[in-house]
């Protein structure tokens, strides 16, 4: 967990230091560190996955109730509390990107977590792998929940999770 708890330091200077942080100007000055969960192997899944032979485009809303249109590339599958949990996973429709993006939410969402929910970013697997790593430790706010400015994917009904995650980014509170 020595990889995560650096992403955090380098995230946490990035946000606090970088002109393109979301962070507004006048928060800047006195930010000092994003919360988290404490880094927790449990939450790092192998999830299996199934892709979409001839993904359809799907259009996801934004916080600000612009339109994006995604591929729905396809499905990730795991299980947490004892049930089975399922999450679809986007790519851009533009298809220039090598990640695939997962806006989820779950029962942490308005209590701990951002009420709009959280992202993930995962890796494009090659072909010829079934599963990949979903790391909630991972997880993060959309820039929406720093920073009224910005327009943020709103997680669709499908990517909702019936299970609280308590990993990865907390609230954000100025």
């Amino acid at each position: 967990m020595a990889s995560i708890n650096k992403l955090r330091r380098e995230k946490n200077t990035a946000f606090r230091t970088s002109p393109e942080s979301p962070i507004p100007d006048a928060q800047r000055a006195r930010f000092d560190s994003l919360k988290y969960y404490p880094a927790a192997p449990e939450f790092a899944f192998a999830a299996a996955i199934t892709r979409n032979p001839n993904p359809d485009t799907v259009i996801i809303q934004t916080s600000t109730n612009e339109a994006v249109p995604y591929l729905r590339w396809g499905l990730a599958t795991f299980e947490l509390a004892d049930e089975p949990q399922k999450l679809t996973l986007f790519r851009k429709a533009n298809g220039a990107d090598s990640t695939l993006f997962i806006p989820f939410t779950d029962l942490s969402n308005g209590r701990e977590t951002y009420g709009g929910g959280r992202y993930l970013d995962v890796a494009r697997p090659k072909a010829d792998v079934s599963e990949i790593e979903l790391d909630f430790n991972q997880a993060y706010n959309p820039y929406c929940a720093y920073n009224d400015e910005y327009s943020c994917p709103v997680p669709p009904a499908e990517n909702r999770l019936s299970v609280i995650i308590p990993a990865g980014e907390k609230s954000f509170h100025d």
